[in-house]
C-alpha cells in the first residue's frame, strides 16, 4: 500500500488508527502534508519525526464542520477567524466552511467574499472555505460566486435574524435552484416556514416552553416539504440545515427513495439536549429551530442510524453576552445560537457510546459525510492521497466543560459544567501539529481541494 520504504516527514504508529477499514494497528507515513503510506504496525516505516500513540489514544481524521458562523468582518465582537479556528482545532476540527451571514457585508457578492478572504487569510488555524448566500435580487451574483469557489449557497425561508440577509419565498428559492442546477451547485436551506411561525404563539418571557411553542415543528415540516418539492421539480441538489423536527424524517426518507437529490444535517444540541431540562431564563440554549423534547431527540438518533440524516455539524452561531439577554432571560429578545464548535466530538461521542454506537460511526458522521457534502475530495478520511489532517483522541478520558477555558470568543455555552467523554490531545493540519500560536490554515475553494 505504500511507496518504497524511505524516510517520511512524519510517521505515526499505533494500535488504534481509524482507517477506511475501521480501527486497526497501523503505521501512517506522511510526506509534504499528504498521507502517502498506510502499513500494518511493525513494518518499520521511518520518518524525520515519529509519533508512537499511547494505548489509550486513537488517531482519527480531522473533523469537517460545514456549518460555522464566524461573523468577521462586521460583527467580529461576536466571533472572529482567529478565535473560531482555534476553537475548531481544539475540538479536532481541521476544516470549517463559513456561513454567508452574520458578517457585514454578507457573502452575497464576490466583493463580500473577497472582504472575508482578506481578513481570514492570515489568522486561520484550520482550513477555511466559504458558502455563498442566496437572497432576493442576487441571482446574477450566484454564478460569479460559484466561479470564485464558494461551496454552495445558503437561503432562509423566513427572517434570518439580520436585516442585511433577507429571506427567499419558496418560488424565489425554486428560481435560484434552477440557476444552481445549471452549474451543479448546492442550495442549503434554513427550513422554517414564515407563515406558520407568524401564526404561532408569541415567544415572550423566560419560560422555555413558551419559546418552543413559538417555533412549532409544523413550521419546519412545512418548509422541508417545500424544499423537497422544489428540488424534485428542478433536479437541483438541496440540503436541509440543522434538522430539529423528527416529524420530517419519513418525508425525507421518502424523498431520498424517490431519487430527490437531498441531504440533511443535524447538530449536537438537538442530539444531546432536551426541552424538558432547559431552565427558565437559560437563553444560552436558544437556537432556531429550537431544541425539542426527549422523544424527538431519540428519533433524530434513529434517523442518523438509518441514514435518513447524513451528517452532524455544529451550527456554531455565537454572539456577545449582552445579545443573549442574560439579565432578563427573555427568549423572545435573546439572540438564537448555540456555541459548541470546540465540543462537538466529545458531545456526540458521550451520547453515542451510551447507545452502543462506535467511534468509527461518529467520525463518519462528523468528518467523512460533511466532506462529501462539500465535495472535499481530500478531506475527512485517513486514506492514501488525503491531506494529513487528524487528531489524537483519548476516547476514554473525561472532563467537565469550563466555559472560561473554551477558545471561542464569548464565554457562553449551554454545556458549561457538563461532564463529557473523549479528549482531543493534539490536532494536526497537513502533518504539522497546530500550536495555537502560528496560523497555518489555508483558504480553500470548491474544485481546488
Amino acid at each position: 500500500m505504500s511507496e518504497a520504504i524511505g524516510a517520511y516527514d512524519l510517521v505515526i504508529r499505533g494500535q488504534r488508527i481509524l482507517t477506511t477499514a475501521g480501527i486497526a494497528p497501523r503505521e501512517v507515513g506522511i510526506r509534504d502534508g499528504v498521507i502517502v503510506a498506510i502499513e500494518p504496525l511493525g513494518n518499520g516505516l521511518t520518518g524525520t519525526e515519529v509519533i508512537q500513540l499511547a494505548d489509550d489514544e486513537t488517531l482519527i481524521p480531522g473533523l469537517v464542520d460545514t456549518h460555522v458562523h464566524v461573523n468577521e468582518p462586521g460583527r467580529t465582537e461576536w466571533e472572529g477567524f482567529a478565535s473560531a479556528t482555534r476553537a475548531a482545532a481544539a475540538g479536532g476540527v481541521t476544516t470549517i466552511i463559513d456561513m454567508p451571514l452574520n458578517s457585514i457585508p454578507p457573502t452575497t457578492t464576490v466583493d463580500g467574499l473577497e472582504q472575508k478572504r482578506v481578513v481570514a487569510k492570515d489568522q486561520a488555524f484550520v482550513d477555511v472555505g466559504f458558502w455563498g448566500g442566496a437572497i432576493p435580487g442576487n441571482k446574477a451574483d450566484l454564478r460569479p460566486l460559484h466561479d470564485e469557489g464558494v461551496f454552495g449557497f445558503k437561503c432562509f425561508l423566513l427572517h434570518s435574524g439580520v436585516d442585511e440577509f433577507p429571506h427567499l419565498d419558496a418560488d424565489e428559492m425554486e428560481e435560484d435552484m434552477k440557476e444552481l442546477k445549471s452549474f451543479d451547485s448546492l442550495m442549503i436551506v434554513h427550513a422554517e416556514d414564515s407563515h406558520a411561525i407568524d401564526r404561532a404563539p408569541h415567544p415572550g418571557g423566560d419560560h422555555y416552553e413558551t419559546f418552543l411553542a413559538s417555533r412549532p415543528r409544523g413550521a419546519e415540516n412545512k418548509a422541508i416539504a417545500e424544499v423537497i418539492e422544489r428540488a424534485r421539480w428542478t433536479g437541483a441538489r438541496a440540503h436541509i440545515l440543522h434538522l430539529s423536527s423528527s416529524d420530517a424524517l419519513p418525508m425525507i426518507a421518502s424523498a431520498k427513495r424517490d431519487g430527490v437529490n437531498l441531504t440533511v444535517e443535524t447538530c449536537p444540541h438537538y442530539l444531546t439536549l432536551m426541552a424538558e431540562e432547559i431552565p427558565d431564563g437559560a437563553t444560552a440554549y436558544k437556537c432556531c429551530p429550537p431544541i425539542r423534547e426527549a422523544s424527538n431527540r431519540e428519533l433524530l438518533w434513529k434517523g442518523l442510524q438509518d441514514g435518513t440524516i447524513d451528517c452532524i455539524v455544529s451550527d456554531h452561531s455565537p454572539s456577545t453576552l449582552d445579545l443573549k439577554d442574560l439579565e432578563n432571560g427573555d427568549f423572545a429578545v435573546a439572540w438564537g445560537g448555540v456555541s459548541s464548535l470546540q465540543l462537538g466530538l466529545s458531545l456526540i461521542w458521550t451520547e453515542a457510546r451510551h447507545r452502543g454506537i462506535s467511534l468509527e460511526q461518529v467520525v463518519a458522521w462528523m468528518s467523512e459525510k460533511p466532506a462529501a457534502l462539500a465535495r472535499l475530495h481530500n478531506k475527512g478520511q485517513l486514506a492514501l492521497g488525503y491531506d494529513a489532517d487528524f487528531s489524537i483522541f483519548a476516547h476514554d478520558d473525561a472532563y467537565v466543560v469550563d466555559v472560561k477555558k473554551l477558545k471561542h470568543k464569548n464565554p457562553i455555552t449551554p454545556y458549561d459544567g457538563r461532564p463529557l467523554s473523549g479528549v482531543v490531545r493534539k490536532t494536526y493540519l497537513r502533518g504539522s501539529e497546530i500550536d495555537f500560536q502560528n496560523p497555518s490554515g489555508k483558504l480553500i475553494r470548491r474544485g481546488n481541494v
